[in-house]
């Protein structure tokens, strides 16, 4: 019964990919093949579950091989979810789930809270970042896996949960009785003023509420007080193209193109500006890395084509490729990639992948991609290129972590020393609270106690740096990961960089402005 269940799925997976099959119709001889090919998977599932040393789950081996085998013929991007990743790739583009809302990861071996969510049923009942669990209704978890806690801690809306948990400074463990809720995680995760006229604005990814999330911090900050605007898009790594379309919108005037695709069984479909800019026009920098992809690079790249923002920071991925959902059978999924996209200037970003391994794809030794021979010209004449990503109009090289920087962060310094300071007591600091001598000679006998090496020179050379590890891992403790945020925004060497060259976006503004007024 397990085998001619899979069976199907894969006979619906293999129609979805066929050229001349589910996408334009199925012709007699395409369906020989099938059948063919399927008869032999078939006699090779049955000697491997017959002959193989170890028993052979063959869902596993279906899920985890045959069908991610297939995709990987075509292309690095399209996927293969089974219902556990379906169910978490709808979260994710919902931008909420039910559970008790809480980020955990491992840390000495335990799986640790690493921060509460605000306004989650977690952050109400008091867990807070170095909390370790030990039982989640009952059951131990001091074995688990992260990914198996998840699972116990998520669940219907209003079902309880009761957790245990290790707090410094207390002998016996915490418990915790929660209730599971709706909690929500926004992709737009930090809106601030760095300072008078100069907002900040965070996008995480590009999920069903986004654009809304973006109009509503905007509209909390006061646009109108706004001289000048940095957008930061740093990792993101992409998401619904519609949302990545409807905050560029807003940016740009009535009409003007933002992305257009187009792919083998439908014709080019553009997406243009439909409201236009409906703020005021102020400077914009958006911050890239190398970890900006997709939906990323569409708001990018219409704004540099359109000489719109300032592109400031790495080269990006160079995902050019879109993705379709196909649901198939048992609660699975196919995110079968059916078009590519294009800049407003007619860029294809795609990197390319027909040469070597999909390992070196994703991470290339090289950032510097862009093919010379898809030259195109913003709409004020300055050069950009396809082929390889978005390239800034300005890099940054992010300072890489020195042996003293990397050995405190590996080690856990600056977590575990929060963990410690605030101990079995209250969580509170003093509004606007800094860095103090006292606090660093504790971090300093942390140190010592916990063998972590340094010396002396190399404390004092990398002061200001711990000073800022310090202050924002406990701003995560005392006032949430929100306001911790918000304080690393505020102080973060690349965003103070970016600051400086809004005095270039708005030179770009208003080469884009007289632009503008010629076409009319």
């Amino acid at each position: 019964m397990l085998r001619r269940s899979v069976l199907s799925l894969i006979l619906a997976a293999v129609l979805l990919l066929s050229p001349g099959s589910a996408l334009r119709g199925a012709n007699n001889t395409n369906n020989d093949d099938i059948q063919a090919s399927l008869k032999s998977f078939t006699k090779v599932l049955e000697a491997v579950e017959t002959n193989f040393a170890d028993p052979v789950k063959t869902e596993k081996a279906i899920y985890d091989g045959a069908i991610p085998g297939m995709l990987r013929t075509l292309d690095p991007h399209s996927n293969f979810f089974d219902p556990e990743e379906q169910q978490r790739f709808r979260e994710n583009q919902r931008g909420q789930y039910f559970g008790v809302g809480m980020y955990v990861g491992v840390r000495n071996g335990h799986v640790t809270v690493m921060y509460p969510f605000h306004g989650s049923p977690a952050k109400n009942a008091g867990l807070r970042p170095a909390d370790q669990l030990f039982r989640v209704n009952g059951k131990n978890t001091e074995k688990s896996t992260v990914e198996e806690v998840v699972g116990m801690l998520k669940g219907p809306r209003g079902t309880p949960v009761h957790v245990e948990v290790k707090r410094e400074g207390r002998e016996a463990l915490v418990a915790f009785d929660l209730v599971r809720d709706q909690v929500d995680r926004p992709s737009v995760s930090t809106a601030t003023w760095l300072k008078p006229g100069i907002a900040f604005i965070r996008i995480d990814s590009f999920n069903e509420n986004t654009s809304k999330e973006f109009e509503s911090e905007m509209k909390k900050l006061g646009e109108e007080k706004v001289e000048g605007l940095l957008i930061d898009l740093r990792e993101n790594p992409g998401g619904i193209l519609q949302e990545a379309v409807a905050v560029t919108d807003r940016f740009l005037e009535r009409g003007q193109g933002i992305v257009s695709q187009r792919g083998r069984i439908s014709p080019e479909r553009p997406f243009q500006a439909r409201r236009g800019n409906v703020g005021r026009k102020y400077p914009i920098v958006v911050m890239v890395s190398r970890g900006s992809a997709s939906a990323s690079e569409i708001v990018s790249g219409a704004l540099q084509d359109h000489d719109r923002a300032w592109i400031f920071g790495q080269n990006t991925f160079g995902k050019g490729l879109v993705q379709a959902p196909y649901p198939l059978s048992f609660d699975c999924q196919l995110l079968l990639t059916v078009a590519r996209y294009y800049t407003p200037s007619g860029r294809l970003i795609q990197r390319d992948y027909s040469k070597g391994t999909f390992f070196e794809y994703y991470y290339p030794k090289s950032t510097e991609l862009k093919n010379k021979k898809e030259v195109r010209s913003t709409d004020s004449g300055r050069v950009v290129y396809g082929g390889g990503g978005i390239t800034p109009d300005e890099e940054y090289k992010p300072v890489r972590a020195n042996k003293f920087q990397s050995t405190l962060i590996n080690r856990g310094a600056f977590f575990g020393y929060t963990g410690r300071r605030f101990g079995p007591g209250d969580a509170k600091l003093p509004d606007n609270w800094d860095i103090d001598l006292e606090t660093l000679e504790q971090f300093r006998a942390f140190l010592t106690e916990k063998k972590i090496p340094y010396e002396e020179s190399e404390f004092v050379l990398n002061l200001d740096w711990v000073k800022r590890q310090l202050k924002l891992e406990m701003y995560t403790t005392a006032f949430g990961k929100e306001k911790s945020d918000e304080a690393g925004a505020a102080s973060d060497p690349e965003v103070l960089k970016a600051i400086e060259s809004l005095s270039k976006a708005k030179l770009l503004l208003e080469k884009s402005k007289r632009m503008v007024a010629r076409r009319r």
